[in-house]
């Protein structure tokens, strides 16, 4: 078995643990940024093994630079959702922010009535 045969190319931006929907983005953001033991991660993603943990590790360790930037644009391309989401919520968002600055008004409300009384 070749080691990337563990794994699943979908595309250049989207490398999959073979057999499950967890990208090694997952596993290697929980491994070097969060410190993680690999049965740590095992543990946390029911639908992979403690061997796919390791070979995703390997294959990081084996392809360093490539996968470091492989991380690097998926980082990125977060923080742009983030900022894009931020700038145009979508309509659920919007009414729980009604919804909070509503009752945010009631509650100054209520302290302002009961203050003054």
């Amino acid at each position: 078995m070749q080691l990337e045969d563990y794994f699943d190319f979908q595309r250049p931006d989207d490398i999959r643990v073979r057999g499950t929907r967890v990208g090694i983005e997952t596993i290697l953001y929980d491994f070097i940024h969060r410190s993680r033991t690999p049965e740590e991660i095992a543990q946390s993603y029911p639908s992979v093994t403690l061997e796919q943990v390791y070979a995703t590790i390997l294959y990081y360790l084996h392809n360093k630079e490539a996968v470091s930037k492989y991380i690097a644009d998926w980082l990125e391309w977060g923080e742009r959702q983030r900022k894009e989401q931020e700038l145009n919520p979508p309509p659920p968002v919007l009414r729980l922010r009604k919804l909070k600055a509503e009752r945010e008004a009631m509650k100054k409300a209520n302290e302002s009535a009961i203050s003054a009384g």
